[in-house]
């Protein structure tokens, strides 16, 4: 394995460039899908964004979602292709180019030719293209951007009229008159979850308009509150709610009578003074006449102008007279028909065209846009006598989600699907699914469902899939198209695209004869929606192709985008599955919420309040903003408030923890080359598993948890989880197991239990890489590219290797209990904090309080000596007598208990807290108790220990720690004969320091030489001689007298110390130097010449090269290279020592 850099030095996002580099070296997505080809097919649908803006943060969330869980079912065995797809057509694209050409009309489409307007149109889909391969393919993404597939092609095309042709045989389409959400600026009607992405609060006017009852006795008009002055020239009928009380009153001051719904009567002018006349239900008024408004619909007096009555009328705002222009109102529409004031199905005169302006029908204010003629429209009301009031009001109102322009409800003529026919089956489809979260399923989705309305699939626009309808002149023909095919052999044209500048010439003969002429296609285009949602069946052109790769996998496995697409493409993707096959579109599904900016407000270009993540990237790497999302509460369709510290917090607290857990591993293997051993290869995971060291079998349990854990998550989709546990483990791998195996890892307890300890970090490394693979696809090649160079038969890269099995070999008593010694350790130093007792100081004793023997004689067994050197103390001592120091007391566990109790709670409550010691000691042994008729077990009830001090002793001589399951007592009181062992910690201490200062690596091979500065310099040689073993084990190697330095010696490093707990000294650090023994002159047989010789050449050897030579010749080297000197075999140890402290251990 190579070297690698401290992590300081580690850039993130160069060797993020790098691996990119390499996987296009290999080819490593093409690869991975040929490599799999013939595996069980996981079939994933990517919904197809628009190329006509840039990716943003929501993009490269769901791309992210996507990324993670298709990398990892085919680490698990699965062929999953991924096509990248565009939405081409639609209202995104032709706004662009209106706002360009200044395009203002449909005239002016036409003007311009259907042609030329659709390759303006094609022109600019494609236009980001690049930039949206670049970002993709920078945040790690593997997709395929060159086999993917576009809404205007052809193949897809023709699928999308496949779909039409089955629902039209379903008889699931017709066409019809609905009052839509209508945007004025693209000139189309929307669909209700279009009109739904774009509300905002505005003023309007609010007017109250007096209607003057036909031939009533007191001369009385209904008042109308309306906040659309525009629509009282189309009125043609008043509704109120038969259900409510109406009052009839007259005012004061102007004796006039007015009819409003009693609760409102304050609402209306001078009312505080008006009289009563009468009360009355609203039923008493259907069927009056009134006086109209105006005359441009005077054609409909004999039935229209009269009172109607519906239940929609509410009295929470207005006068509960509402007024109906059924051509501009869904529920003035239908009272209206239902009503026989208009007919369904007949054409109702629109007083208003495609741009939002009035026609020739309204003389007076023709040709002008509706909301610009509300002010002259209320003046003309006025100048007429029956304006009562005006005012303005601020309400939330829907405008146009691409044009920014305020919506109008306008009656439209439209191709429906019949959606509510198959609600039910809708309804049912969905509980086949699966969603995360499931609320979004259970709730919103549910809701939108239930409630559904016929779609309206249809545009009256240019650029988009042409319907596939022909229609006679006579409208007593149609002919659905659900093929190219079926088009060429009716017309005898050849098609080769199916855009509207392409088939709209082509006609059909009737198949009546020719005295009937010919079928002429609708001028209408899909909405767009209908396309994406046709998505699973088009991309794959299906079924004119690939009819057994469908049928084999549908429903989809998996999708995954925004919240906002539950009224959007999850609605589309339903309602078409469900009306084709009766299925659901897809299987599971992850919904995401929106990703917003630091201050909550929406990400905007204007207002610069977001990072761009090609800077985030460039900071930090694409690998920490995906972990930085994925763990988050967006992807559990949480809002989500973009930091970029966020993505840095996740660079400190996972990718360099894991690095540095990395480097240890390459140091110390490399390390056993510098000293001449066999190089690292990593030993067979069958014989680590037997491993007796506690910490190997912990963290191999640890290991298999963590994958156990990983499959177990993304099986239920559940990635926002993951992250935490990694976050956890990958603490636990650097503070628990390299922390505290340290010696182990470094060489110092035997090259042998050295080697079983390396072995098993990279195992757990390695197979942590390939469990954390598809959420951090760089970091882990970086890391897999290095571990794989000492692996035989590894893969080229981690991304071809399968998803790590689970061997089943978990031991969880190690796993609770080295837990529980995380506890007692951090308890321990809670409580040398408290009272300032530095780990460097040691303590005689801890006492560990538990009931479970298993855990203590855990703690106080295999797990001793790591809790002793890590709180520095002299003995560990086990306690299972809670009392000895503690008082218990019980307390109800209000988060299990509350919801199952409901208002028994108080009482229980109040009973476990009076719970006795004997009732507590009983309810801990049989697990459970019966209070207030409820049955209590361990987990409702939780006994709390307290700290009970022995007699006669102080806080500051003895304290403790607890957190309800464990207690911890620590002896605080001073020991002089823990003196030498903190001496000893301090220097150590300071030489650690040294080495870090002067830039030291684990690997250099290097000495430490310390001088006394004191008169009684013998005080601290004999300290140091006492702690001798402590000092050689926390340095790997002996600390020398200042003495024994070599005069050729160079010296890396040197301070002084004064006032170390009383003592002061310097310390040296140089590198290691060959020492000669006086048997050296024997071996060359009293020859000094010869002696001094072999003394130049050995002291020039490169160490470690020497070493390995020793190592190689069990000890020894033969020299013979000399010239005019003799052959000589030379005894390490004997006739030269590899380093001083070799030397010095000899002769001690």
């Amino acid at each position: 394995m190579d070297d690698i850099q401290e992590g300081k030095d580690f850039s993130f996002p160069k060797e993020e460039e790098r691996i990119l580099s390499f996987w296009n070296e290999i080819d490593a997505f093409k690869t991975q899908l040929k490599r799999t080809e013939g595996k069980p097919e996981y079939i994933f649908y990517d919904g197809p964004p628009f190329a006509t803006g840039l990716p943003h943060y929501g993009h490269i969330l769901a791309g992210t979602i996507k990324d993670v869980v298709t990398r990892h079912q085919t680490m698990r065995g699965h062929h999953v292709t991924r096509r990248f797809g565009w939405d081409c057509h639609g209202l995104p694209v032709e706004y662009e180019i209106d706002t360009t050409y200044n395009i203002k009309s449909r005239q002016d489409v036409l003007d311009m030719g259907i042609a030329k307007y659709n390759g303006l149109c094609q022109s600019i889909v494609t236009k980001y293209v690049k930039e949206w391969e670049q970002v993709v393919t920078r945040t790690g993404r593997w997709i395929d951007f060159k086999n993917d597939y576009k809404t205007m092609d052809l193949a897809f095309m023709e699928s999308v009229w496949w779909v039409f042709g089955r629902l039209f045989e379903k008889g699931l389409v017709y066409r019809g008159l609905k009052v839509m959400p209508y945007s004025t600026g693209c000139k189309t009607p929307l669909s209700n979850f279009e009109s739904g992405l774009n509300y905002k609060d505005v003023p309007d006017p609010a007017v109250m308009v007096s209607f003057p009852v036909v031939d009533d006795s007191d001369s009385a008009a209904l008042v109308a509150w309306t906040t659309t002055p525009w629509t009282l020239p189309s009125n043609l009928a008043l509704c109120v709610n038969p259900n409510l009380t109406y009052v009839k009153v007259r005012e004061s001051v102007s004796k006039a009578v007015y009819i409003v719904a009693e609760s409102r009567l304050s609402q209306l002018p001078g009312s505080k003074s008006a009289k009563v006349i009468e009360k009355f239900p609203g039923s008493k008024l259907k069927g009056l006449r009134y006086v109209p408004l105006f005359e441009y619909f005077s054609e409909c007096s004999d039935v229209a102008f009269r009172v109607v009555a519906d239940n929609y009328v509410t009295e929470d705002s207005g006068t509960g007279v509402v007024h109906c222009a059924p051509a501009f109102g869904e529920d003035d529409y239908r009272v209206c028909v239902e009503n026989g004031i208009i007919k369904k199905g007949d054409d109702l005169v629109v007083a208003v065209d495609g741009e939002g302006r009035f026609k020739e029908k309204v003389k007076d204010f023709s040709g002008r846009y509706v909301k610009d003629a509300d002010k002259d429209i209320i003046s003309m009301v006025k100048g007429k006598g029956r304006l009562l009031s005006t005012g303005t009001i601020t309400h939330s109102y829907p405008f146009c989600w691409r044009s920014d322009t305020p919506l109008i409800y306008m009656a439209v003529p439209s191709w429906f699907v019949a959606v509510e026919k198959i609600k039910d089956q809708l309804l049912e489809c969905n509980k086949e699914t699966y969603w995360v979260p499931d609320y979004v399923k259970e709730k919103r989705f549910h809701n939108w469902l239930e409630n559904a309305r016929d779609w309206v699939i249809s545009r009256s626009r240019f650029w988009g899939t042409p319907l596939p309808i022909w229609v006679s002149e006579d409208g007593e023909e149609t002919v659905v198209m659900d093929s190219v095919e079926k088009l060429e052999k009716l017309s005898g044209t050849k098609v080769t695209d199916l855009h509207r500048h392409n088939i709209d010439h082509i006609t059909i003969p009737s198949s009546r004869g020719s005295q009937y002429g010919v079928l002429r296609r609708v001028d209408d285009v899909f909405d767009c929606w209908f396309e994406s949602g046709s998505m699973p069946y088009a991309y794959i052109h299906y079924p004119f192709e690939n009819v057994e790769l469908f049928e084999k996998n549908f429903p989809g496995h998996f999708i995954a985008e925004g919240l906002d697409q539950t009224r959007g493409w999850f609605y589309t993707l339903m309602v078409l599955s469900t009306a084709l096959f009766g299925k659901p579109a897809f299987r599971n599904l992850i919904c995401n919420g929106l990703v917003l900016a630091e201050d909550g407000k929406k990400m905007s270009k204007r207002l610069k309040n977001y990072p761009s993540p090609m800077e985030v990237i460039g900071d930090y790497g694409a690998d920490a903003l995906r972990l930085y999302l994925i763990n988050s509460p967006v992807v559990r369709a949480e809002p989500l408030r973009f930091k970029k510290e966020g993505v840095y917090g996740v660079v400190k607290d996972v990718f360099l923890p894991w690095y540095n857990a990395y480097r240890f591993l390459i140091q110390n293997a490399k390390r056993l080359e510098v000293e001449g051993l066999t190089p690292f290869c990593p030993l067979d995971v069958a014989a680590l598993l037997k491993s007796s060291n506690v910490l190997d079998q912990w963290i191999n349990s640890a290991t298999e948890s963590l994958v156990s854990f990983v499959r177990q998550e993304m099986d239920a989709y559940r990635l926002y989880t993951v992250v935490p546990y990694l976050l956890k483990f990958i603490d636990n791998l650097t503070n628990i197991y390299v922390r505290f195996n340290r010696k182990r890892l470094k060489g110092r307890t035997g090259e042998e239990d050295c080697r079983v300890s390396l072995s098993t970090l990279y195992h757990v490394l390695l197979t942590t890489c390939k469990a954390m693979a598809p959420f951090t696809p760089f970091f882990t090649e970086v890391l897999y590219q290095n571990l794989r160079k000492v692996s035989d038969g590894s893969e080229e890269s981690i991304h071809y290797c399968t998803f790590p099995s689970t061997t089943g070999q978990r031991d969880e008593r190690i796993e609770q209990s080295v837990t529980r010694m995380m506890t007692v350790i951090d308890l321990a130093r809670n409580i040398r904090e408290r009272h300032n007792k530095p780990l460097k100081s040691p303590l005689k004793e801890m006492v560990v309080v538990h009931p479970d023997n298993d855990f203590l004689e855990d703690i106080t067994g295999i797990l001793k000596e790591y809790v002793m050197e890590e709180m520095n103390v002299k003995s560990v001592v086990p306690c299972n007598d809670q009392l000895k120091y503690a008082s218990l007391r019980a307390e109800p566990n209000f988060s299990v208990l509350g919801k199952r109790l409901g208002r028994d709670m108080g009482v229980v409550a109040k009973k476990v807290k009076e719970m006795s010691l004997d009732d507590i000691l009983a309810f801990e042994k049989s697990g459970e108790v019966v209070i207030a008729g409820h049955s209590l077990k361990l987990s409702d009830i939780k006994v709390v220990r307290q700290f009970k001090r022995p007699d006669n002793v102080s806080e500051s001589e003895i304290d403790a720690a607890g957190d309800g399951d464990v207690l911890v007592v620590l002896d605080l009181r001073a020991d002089e004969s823990l003196f030498e062992a903190g001496l000893a910690r301090e220097v150590v201490n300071r030489i650690q320091k040294l080495r870090k200062k002067s830039g030291l690596e684990p690997t250099d091979l290097v000495e430490v030489f310390i001088k006394p500065y004191d008169a009684d310099k013998e005080s601290l040689e004999k300290i140091l001689n006492s702690q001798e073993q402590y000092i050689t084990d926390a340095l790997g190697s002996p600390l020398l007298p200042h003495t024994l330095v070599p005069p050729e010696a160079v010296i890396v490093c040197q301070e002084e110390y004064t006032d170390v707990c009383g003592k002061s000294f310097a310390i040296s650090i140089a590198k290691q130097t060959v020492v000669f023994g006086d048997a050296l002159l024997t071996a060359c047989s009293g020859n000094e010449e010869h002696a001094e010789a072999l003394r130049v050449y050995i002291a020039s050897r490169d160490l470690s090269s020497l070493k390995y030579e020793v190592q190689s010749g069990n000890g020894k080297i033969k020299v013979d290279c000399l010239d005019s000197y003799p052959l000589v075999e030379l005894q390490v140890g004997r006739h030269f020592f590899l380093n001083v402290g070799e030397f010095y251990l000899s002769t001690a």
